[in-house]
Parts: C-alpha cells; structure tokens; sequence
C-alpha cells in the first residue's frame, strides 16, 4: 500500500518530485501528454505538501501560477487546498463556482486596494 503525501518526510518529498519530474519529461519527450498532466499534477500535490497551509489564511488573495488573467481570493483553507473563487484582474468575480487549489499552485499575495 503506497504512502499519502502527508505522510512523507520532507526529504521523501523531494524524492518524490525529482522522480516525477523525470518520469514528466519522459512522457513529454515521448508524446504523451495525459502521462505528462498526471506526473504534472502529482508533482503539484507533492510540492503543496512542503509548504505551511499557515501561510495561506481566508481573505487574502494570491496570483495563480499558469494564470496571468486570474487571482484566487481563498474564502477557507482545507489542509493544503485554498478554497475560493478566481477574480479577474480587475476584481470581478470569474465564476460562480467555488474551487479548490492546492497550495503550490498560488504565487505571491496580492494587495487588496
């Protein structure tokens, strides 16, 4: 039975995203991109677990990593998954929709004006 991400060390993790990030570059080179997407988003998961969800608090904004056009405004945090709503850049809301972002996908915080 394989081991949850939060059950890994720190160093387990880094392990784990070298592996994956060789075995991405595999399939990107061989043309398979749904192998390529899997490995990405492992990889994404892993990295949310080397960082403190305590960083991340409700109310705040962050950029989104692979989305200029978008900021997350986290409404509440489960573990290391931001709960919230994608805004545009010019603050209006992007959908209706509530998601959910894992940790490592959100950049620098953004200053509410």
């Amino acid at each position: 039975m394989e081991k949850r991400y939060s059950e890994y060390t720190q160093e387990e993790l880094r392990s784990e995203i070298a592996e994956l990030t060789e075995k991405a570059q595999k399939a990107e080179q061989l043309g398979m991109v749904n192998e390529f997407a899997v490995h990405e988003r492992k990889i994404i998961m892993a990295k949310s677990y080397m960082m403190n969800p305590d960083d991340f608090k409700a109310g705040e904004t962050f950029e989104i990593d692979g989305d200029p056009e978008h900021t997350f405004f986290i409404e509440y945090m489960n573990g290391v998954f931001a709960w919230g709503s994608r805004k545009t850049i010019q603050g209006e809301k992007a959908s209706v929709e509530e998601e959910a972002l894992p940790i490592s996908m959100l950049g620098n915080k953004v200053d509410e004006k």
